[in-house]
């Protein structure tokens, strides 16, 4: 299971007489506020992205950081929620989102200093049970999420066109925002083992995710039907890495890389020195690409992901997600808080 999904347990129950499940009391944290702390830039931190020249890193315990100097001075966000946080996206230098455990998605439109809970999981129950329509297996699946809490994390996020915004997690969970309306995915999926969704990229009308057990999912209509792809690799995808000019990049167990030209249709192994398992990647300014392993050690490529050369992190960070401080530096977001390094490559 990826590092920061951690998963809690929800007791069943009767409610007296009737024999109907009990629906499973909402966890205090999830109208808890985080709790400003000295320790911030020290604690556990999983994800990291750019609000405009904004850096903004998230994690553990609802808490939120943001720097205006390229990551040289932080301050703490306001956060709603004591949830560990798991990925962020931002439009613009404005508006945000945050998605994380209990199913809590969370929206900005400060740049990250405020934030606002929009959803948590037993919303994302109810969206189910919408989806579900007639069938009745998929209703009574609905229903067990109902019974069972919002315990089951969203673990990433991507725009879309339009202002759309997906979001995916553990036991296949898949949403989509249009407008103001929230729809589940789940239904549209090839998924019915309910394999978990790690990552999710889009591309115009494409929609890429990525999940457990090789798991490829594509759409080509903007999310209305989703197609299972020809999987390279059986172990475990942890992240999708989609350049500007359309290569796909799919990451993750025991530092497995493997490229795909074409959306999906082919995919070519790449080599990697470093067999630790991956975790977050992006595309520099530059239009370089970096790939972070889960032991903090950087991963480089100027040819458009067909090769890369391995940097070390000394001491190692175990590291979660990183973000683009500045033409030399990046900041890696790490179970030991964040740390900023040279990104300098020959």
């Amino acid at each position: 299971m990826k590092r920061r999904a951690v998963f809690g347990a929800a007791a069943l129950g009767l409610l007296a007489g009737t024999g109907r499940a009990a629906e499973a009391p909402r966890p205090a944290v999830l109208g808890r506020a985080a709790q400003p702390t000295p320790l911030a830039t020290r604690s556990a931190l999983l994800a990291a992205a750019r609000a405009g020249q904004r850096l903004v890193l998230a994690g553990e315990r609802g808490l939120v950081v943001y720097s205006d100097d390229g990551g040289q001075q932080w301050r703490q966000a306001e956060v709603p929620a004591q949830v560990s946080l798991t990925a962020l996206a931002f439009a613009d230098a404005r508006q945000g989102w945050a998605c994380g455990h209990f199913g809590s998605l969370m929206q900005t439109t400060d740049g990250g200093q405020r934030w606002q809970l929009l959803l948590d999981g037993r919303r994302l129950a109810e969206l189910e049970l919408a989806a579900a329509g007639d069938d009745e297996g998929l209703r009574e699946a609905a229903q067990r999420r109902l019974t069972e809490g919002p315990d089951k994390p969203l673990l990433d996020l991507a725009l879309g066109p339009n202002g759309s915004l997906y979001a995916v997690g553990a036991y296949g969970l898949a949403v989509v925002r249009q407008g103001d309306r929230w729809e589940s995915l789940h239904t549209r999926l090839p998924n019915r083992r309910r394999l978990h969704l790690y990552a999710v990229r889009t591309d115009g009308p494409r929609v890429f995710m990525a999940g457990e057990q090789g798991l490829l999912l594509r759409s080509l209509d903007g999310g209305a039907h989703f197609e299972a792809l020809a999987s390279p690799y059986k172990g475990s995808f942890f992240g999708l890495l989609l350049t500007r000019d359309g290569t796909l990049l799919a990451y993750g167990l025991r530092g497995n890389i493997w490229r795909s030209a074409d959306h999906g249709d082919s995919w070519t192994a790449v080599d990697n020195p470093v067999p630790v398992s991956l975790s977050a990647g992006l595309q520099r300014q530059d239009g370089s690409l970096l790939l972070l392993a889960q032991n903090g050690d950087l991963l480089h490529s100027r040819d458009d992901g067909r090769s890369f050369s391995r940097r070390n992190t000394l001491p190692p960070l175990p590291s979660a997600g990183l973000v683009e401080a500045d033409a030399g530096h990046v900041v890696l977001a790490g179970l030991r808080g964040l740390q900023r390094v040279p990104a300098n490559f020959t």
